[in-house]
C-alpha cells in the first residue's frame, strides 16, 4: 500500500529530476516552443518540494492536490495548468484514504490524464505530454518500472510526429524531427514515480 510519505517522495524525486534535466528540457523546447519549459517546471516543482517540507498533508490525495495547486500558482505558460490539473485530478480521485493500492493509483492517474486531455484537447499522437502519459498509465498495471519505460518510449516516439496541439503546432511540418518537451517532462514525472517505489 502507498501512503502519504510515498507520494511526498514522488514529488520530491520529480523536483530533483526536473532540476537535473532543466537545461535539456529547455533545449528541446527551444526549436518548437518558447524555450522556457525547463525553467518553468523547475520553478514549479521547487515550490512544490518547499511546500511539502513546510506542510505535512497526511493522505496521498492531499499531497497531490496541494502539489497541483502549487504548480498552477507558480508555473507560467501551459505547463502549470496542465501538470496542476493532472496532479489535482489524480489526488481528488484518490479521495481521503490514508493509503492506496497501486491499482487505485493507476485508476486515479488515468482520471488525471483524461482531465488533461479534456483541458488541452490533445489525444495520443498529437505530440504532447499525453504521448508519454497514456502508455505509462496503460503499463502501470505491470509495475512502476514498466510505466517508466513506456513513458520514455512514448516521449522518444514524438520525434517524427507533427505537432497538432500546443505552441509547437504553429510550426506545422517544421515541428517534425524534434522530441516533444512536454512528453519528455512527463516521462521524468513517471520515472520519479518508479524511483519513489524503488524500481
Amino acid at each position: 500500500m502507498l501512503d502519504a510519505d510515498f507520494f511526498r517522495r514522488w514529488m520530491t524525486a520529480t523536483a530533483a529530476s526536473v532540476e537535473r534535466e532543466t537545461e535539456r528540457l529547455t533545449a528541446l523546447d527551444s526549436p518548437i516552443g518558447d524555450a522556457d519549459h525547463g525553467s518553468n517546471l523547475h520553478r514549479g516543482f521547487t515550490a512544490v518540494a518547499a511546500t511539502l517540507e513546510k506542510e505535512t498533508p497526511d493522505t496521498p490525495g492531499t499531497v497531490l492536490v496541494l502539489s497541483g495547486s502549487r504548480l498552477i500558482s507558480t508555473v507560467g505558460g501551459a505547463s502549470g495548468p496542465l501538470y496542476g490539473t493532472l496532479l489535482r485530478r489524480t489526488g481528488k480521485a484518490l479521495g481521503d484514504a490514508p493509503e492506496v493500492s497501486a491499482e487505485e493509483l493507476t485508476q486515479a492517474l488515468r482520471a488525471g490524464v483524461e482531465a488533461v486531455m479534456a483541458l488541452g484537447g490533445a489525444a495520443p499522437g498529437d505530440k504532447t505530454m499525453i504521448d508519454a502519459l497514456v502508455p505509462a498509465v496503460d503499463a502501470l498495471g505491470t509495475g512502476f518500472a514498466a510505466a517508466r519505460t513506456a513513458a520514455e518510449q512514448g516521449a522518444l516516439a514524438t520525434t517524427p510526429l507533427q505537432a497538432r496541439k500546443g505552441r509547437a503546432s504553429y510550426l506545422g511540418e517544421r515541428s517534425i524531427g524534434h522530441q516533444d518537451p512536454g512528453a519528455t517532462s512527463a516521462s521524468l514525472l513517471i520515472g520519479a514515480l518508479a524511483e519513489a517505489a524503488g524500481e
